[in-house]
């Protein structure tokens, strides 16, 4: 079975303002062109299509639009979608039965009691298990494995196996995510992948933007990554992957993997050094880079400024008017400073909008720091505290 994986399309995300529909109708362009060159059996979305639960009309009709396109230029090829904790479940069932006349399968809820549901036969191919992001309290005990074993009772000609999950893996690289660390990255709970349990040919990952394998020791579990990038800390290729499986329980190389680079018409640069967005200077330094920029570079551009008391009180203003005329799109000034002194005496570097992104546990754990309160150091709290913090994930969605 071959197999278009990808995720993350975020359909819908402004970046500081200014509108990304040309960008990501680029994006789907090329992912058509794609899937009508290579003829995949399986195309694979693993979650967050759209970038809001609240996508926009024009959004969606971009969106709807596409998954059409992509249908006429493969009609032999199935494809499949669910939802990511981006979307919004229902957005994605309610078209769910006029999509079917057309080979598209969209999976927006869990149903806990019809899980072959979650079970898509590629006739002749092979199965997807498509499970959408599903907060961990809501999902039954040993789910994936019980997801597994139905599929493998139902393959009885020992065809490929693809699960297709939107979840935070421990281990991974999870850079251009501001709010990540070993137990949460993007709202979501890290899990170990073991726990996804075994019978699989391919372990079809989305929530993690950077592209990149899980190491399993088989060489089989991948984040696809998002096919445009999201944030300006996203300095790497963007691609979708394209897998060639030939048979269960056959094991996979590099030989059976295929990366293909997505390119956007309107990349995002960091200066004063693109190839690394945790670089700042001074801002005579950087400003001095940014008036010599190419006035015909279509790019966003934001500036990395240490010390930000040093910036001139027109600093925006300034930055605003240089873009005027240019092709290029002045976005933000990340300024850097030093934070007030903590408990131990020593001093963070983190920039504001580090801060604001920040892991919330953490700034717990850095007051317990500041105000040497026991109470809040104790492990005991953390699961609670993140109790709380899913129930208002919950209802903010």
């Amino acid at each position: 079975m071959k197999i278009l994986h990808t995720s993350d399309w975020h359909l819908g995300h402004v970046l500081y303002g200014y509108d990304r529909t040309d960008e990501q109708q680029s994006m789907l362009d090329q992912m058509i062109e794609i899937a009508r060159e290579e003829k995949p059996d399986l195309f694979l979305v693993s979650g967050d299509v759209y970038h809001t639960a609240e996508p926009k009309p024009a959004v969606q009709k971009m969106f709807n639009k596409t998954i059409a396109n992509l249908s006429k230029s493969c009609p032999e090829m199935t494809i499949v979608i669910t939802a990511g904790n981006h979307d919004s479940p229902t957005k994605h069932e309610i078209f769910k039965t006029p999509w079917e006349a057309l080979n598209v399968h969209v999976i927006g809820r869990l149903d806990k009691e019809n899980l072959e549901s979650h079970i898509i036969e590629i006739p002749g191919k092979g199965f997807v298990i498509a499970l959408p992001f599903t907060y961990d309290r809501f999902l039954p005990e040993d789910i994936y494995q019980q997801l597994i074993d139905l599929t493998n009772q139902k393959n009885r000609d020992n065809l490929p196996v693809v699960f297709s999950a939107h979840t935070a893996i421990s281990g991974v690289d999870f850079s251009g995510h501001e709010d990540g660390d070993d137990k949460r990255v993007g709202g979501v709970d890290v899990m170990d992948v073991t726990a996804i349990g075994d019978g699989y040919d391919y372990l079809a990952l989305g929530h993690i933007h950077k592209p990149q394998f899980v190491h399993t020791g088989k060489h089989n579990v991948r984040y696809s990554g998002s096919p445009m990038a999201v944030s300006f800390d996203e300095a790497y290729a963007h691609s979708v992957t394209i897998v060639d499986i030939p048979a269960h329980n056959v094991p996979l190389t590099d030989d059976n993997f295929t990366i293909v680079e997505i390119k956007n018409p309107r990349p995002l640069v960091t200066l004063p050094n693109p190839q690394n967005t945790r670089e700042f200077g001074v801002w005579e330094d950087v400003w001095a880079l940014y008036a010599a920029y190419p006035a015909d570079a279509k790019e966003y551009i934001r500036l990395n400024i240490l010390n930000p008391e040093s910036l001139p009180s027109n600093a925006y203003d300034k930055a605003i008017e240089q873009a005027k005329g240019k092709d290029y799109v002045f976005c933000f000034i990340n300024a850097k400073r030093k934070s007030i002194a903590r408990g131990d005496g020593n001093q963070q570097q983190m920039t504001v909008q580090e801060f604001q992104a920040v892991n919330p546990w953490t700034v717990v754990q850095m007051y317990a720091s500041d105000t040497q309160n026991p109470l809040f150091d104790e492990e005991d709290l953390h699961p609670l505290f993140d109790e709380v913090l899913d129930d208002l994930n919950l209802k903010e969605d």
